[in-house]
């Protein structure tokens, strides 16, 4: 079995309605584990719970009760200076990548401050060599470095969200509804992404959904029904691939997640050629030929 990364034992999140003694139950006594270098999707419909434990996990909400430990340490039990450090190791991408990006900012100067709070002791030449090795990695051109949130499109706004939640390399990545504003081409080909990246640099990635079809391209499904944990469902390599390829079957390139269906597909499509192989931080990031967004 895989060694374990988080543990989360009995977590509850109570929050007040506004009438004494009156409470919502967000998450109501929820235990599971996330393994290292797996892909997890958290599944079920909108208000059931889910983000919300999401939010417990990664220590952005305090728990009403229970513990959620990560890598052996009880994140209830850290010191803010402790936590701080902890949060390179635990990243999030939001569902709103327009919200959470700060629109007054370049790409650059985006991606420059978590490598000034982590990294203090790199100069700004070599982080913004490493800002352009990053935004490869997500399918941008060096031209965008100097570009404000607004000048992109949806999609192109969520890689920006993905190339952040990377740059401090970090162990688990949650991504809370990544693809719920964009439409349906353009979230396969953002889904793509997060997928190889996690892949190629060995982080363990969870994905929160509300859309079945993209939690089952996960080695795991954990599914939340009114703040409870009802079912874990570990799904075989067969049916995993079988998954994969359909999901990314109408893509362009020679998507090697997307498999077999994908590579016949886009065998009578005309795609442009690869540029290789890139490094981003300490992992490799294959760069392939996504399809280009509309």
């Amino acid at each position: 079995m895989s060694e374990v990364l988080v543990d989360v034992k009995n977590l509850k999140k109570y929050f007040p309605t506004g009438e004494k003694g009156k409470t919502v139950k967000a998450v109501d006594d929820i235990s599971f584990q996330i393994y290292k270098g797996e892909t997890l999707g958290v599944v079920g419909e909108s208000g059931c719970g889910k983000s919300t434990t999401g939010r417990l996990v990664l220590h952005l909400l305090e728990p009403t009760e229970g513990t959620v430990t990560f890598d052996g340490q009880d994140l209830s039990r850290l010191k803010k200076s402790e936590m701080r450090t902890m949060r390179k190791r635990m990243q999030i991408i939001f569902q709103d990548p327009y919200a959470s990006l700060d629109p007054r900012k370049t790409v650059f100067q985006i991606l420059e401050e978590p490598y000034r709070i982590h990294h203090p002791e790199m100069s700004r030449e070599e982080i913004y060599a490493q800002v352009e090795k990053l935004i490869a990695c997500v399918g941008l051109r060096p031209e965008h470095i100097t570009r404000y949130p607004h000048e992109f499109s949806g999609g192109q706004r969520q890689r920006v969200g993905i190339a952040r939640a990377f740059v401090s390399s970090p162990k688990v990545i949650f991504a809370d509804e990544p693809t719920g504003n964009l439409d349906s081409r353009t979230s396969k080909q953002v889904l793509y992404r997060m997928l190889e990246l996690s892949k190629n640099n060995h982080v363990t990635f969870v994905m929160v959904t509300h859309e079945p079809e993209l939690a089952e391209c996960a080695d795991r499904i954990v599914t939340i029904l009114d703040g409870k944990v009802c079912s874990n469902v570990v799904q075989d390599e067969e049916t995993k691939k079988k998954n994969r390829d359909a999901l990314f079957a109408d893509l362009e390139g020679d998507l090697d997640i997307g498999g077999e269906a994908a590579k016949e597909q886009s065998a009578k499509k005309p795609s442009p050629k690869g540029e290789g192989a890139r490094r981003a931080d300490e992992g490799q990031c294959s760069r392939s030929n996504p399809a280009k967004e509309e």
